[in-house]
């Protein structure tokens, strides 16, 4: 009982010094609004961008607006681009030594990528909710109802979450935010290459293969069931699909999970190592 207790102690202690610093994180955008802004001003664009540069010029399998097939891959894209911030983030606060001062205070360990990871979904909300309405704005619509459409942008968030984790690991890693920057483009790939854009069965087999398996594909298709966009992967077809792509939720929750159970306790071990 007593373990059990200061167990429970020091649970209660990281997340009072966790929610601590996302206030800390929060402050700093007040402080500092260019950068919300430019975050917020990004996804706005890519969905004007891509939805009208593009939406005359490719046809969406089965037909259908082209606008509403491509909001479920600009929020998957958007997601997977945010892990850079963090990374960016967390290495600046590395480089000007931040991150010692805050190993110097009795605090715990794990609080400060806590911190990080905490605060980057508030934003990620933000940012959602910014995008969405750049959607509704050029035509796009969720057509499934209230419970399917939340049950969407849960799954973004928690992707989004788990991708803040791997991104603070990156951070701790690098620490250095000039590295961290050069680093940004390299995600672009990985969002080009799956169904965010256009379908899969067009490519080469290797990189159909590469691109149905990407979990930006994944989350692309789950996204497009749920919000009932065309694109989604259809009941007939499943069998013919990679498993991921037929099962775009489970594949989405599972890239989540193993995300949450390499790099939570990986970022916190670097974290408390660093300066040893």
């Amino acid at each position: 009982m007593t373990a059990l207790t200061a167990h429970a102690g020091r649970l209660r202690w990281a997340l009072a010094d966790g929610l601590t610093l996302i206030g800390r994180e929060l402050s700093r955008v007040r402080r500092e609004p260019g950068e919300l802004i430019a975050a917020l001003i990004f996804p706005a664009v890519m969905v004007v961008l891509f939805g009208y540069v593009f939406g005359s010029a490719i046809s969406v399998p089965g037909g259908g607006d082209y606008r509403e097939y491509l909001m479920p891959g600009l929020f998957a894209m958007v997601t997977f681009t945010a892990t850079m911030a963090v990374t960016m983030r967390v290495a600046t606060d590395a480089s000007r030594g931040v991150m010692d001062r805050f190993r110097s205070m009795p605090m715990a360990r794990s609080a400060v990528p806590f911190g990080q990871t905490g605060a980057e979904i508030l934003n990620g909300v933000l940012g959602m909710a910014v995008m969405a309405a750049a959607g509704l704005l050029v035509g796009w619509r969720a057509h499934r109802g209230i419970g399917p459409t939340a049950e969407a942008f849960a799954l973004l968030a928690l992707m989004r979450y788990a991708l803040s984790w791997a991104g603070c690991y990156l951070g701790l890693v690098v620490k250095n935010e000039q590295t961290a920057d050069q680093l940004m483009p390299l995600v672009f790939p990985v969002t080009m290459l799956s169904n965010s854009f256009v379908p899969t069965g067009g490519m080469p087999k290797v990189l159909q293969v590469i691109a149905d398996w990407n979990p930006v594909s994944a989350l692309t298709a789950a996204c497009r069931g749920l919000f009932g966009n065309p694109g989604a992967p259809a009941a007939s077809r499943t069998g013919d699909l990679a498993w991921s792509v037929a099962h775009p939720v489970a594949a989405t929750l599972g890239w989540a999970v193993v995300l949450l159970a390499i790099f939570v306790p990986l970022s916190v071990r670097t974290y408390r190592t660093r300066g040893r």
